[in-house]
């Protein structure tokens, strides 16, 4: 795929249109890098198994390789697959999520050793309400690798999906916009042990329970 053959892809953000997903599916699927809607803002995004795509994730972030990427997943079960899960764990999940978390967990067989942290074997791990975002996620059984998306000169992630577009239309396969989406950013939990601890306050409430 060429990189000046971005796609600019505008779907209705509560009800988007399956024959435009479709497009979006297929360039991921081509091994594809596009922009698309969360919660707190745009993301960046490619197939699991796609080690290129993940190169140009970093690539536009200015991120080192050290930098870990998150899974955005479709649901619990597709999050399960990815992440070692205990009883605690998944009644708190469940009660969160869709939601505006991130949690880092133990990562499972499923995750390629090159996207875990190298110390501790974790990945960290996301169900976005984002209704544009959990659609096209439908289509496949594994999640997207991700990042926001946070150009190397600014605080907070591009909010607007033409403003994407104008900004990377050079570096990207798609852009999938789904109307203005929030800045704040997700809470991050880490829930390798029994209890949850808060390592990043945003948009989630934590009380711990």
């Amino acid at each position: 795929m060429h990189l000046s053959d971005c796609k600019y892809i505008n779907v209705h953000p509560d009800n988007p249109q399956k024959r435009l997903l479709e497009q979006v599916v297929n360039i991921l699927n081509n091994d594809g890098v596009i922009a698309y809607p969360t919660e707190s803002g745009y993301a960046l995004g490619c197939l699991l198994d796609n080690k290129q795509g993940a190169d140009k994730i970093r690539q536009i972030r200015r991120l080192s390789e050290q930098h870990e990427l998150t899974l955005v997943c479709k649901d619990l079960s597709n999050l399960s697959a990815y992440a070692k899960v205990g009883n605690s764990q998944y009644k708190y999940l469940k009660k969160h999520l869709p939601g505006p978390y991130t949690f880092i967990l133990p990562a499972s067989r499923e995750v390629p050793k090159r996207l875990q942290s190298p110390k501790r074997k974790t990945i960290g791990l996301r169900i976005s309400p984002n209704v544009v975002t959990n659609t096209l996620l439908s289509y496949f059984d594994k999640p997207l690798l991700s990042t926001s998306l946070i150009m190397p000169q600014d605080d907070h992630p591009l909010t607007d999906g033409w403003s994407v577009y104008e900004t990377l239309n050079h570096a990207l396969d798609a852009v999938l916009d789904g109307g203005f989406t929030g800045f704040e950013p997700t809470t991050i939990i880490d829930f390798t042990e029994e209890e949850p601890v808060l390592v990043r306050q945003g948009q989630g409430e934590f009380n711990g329970d």
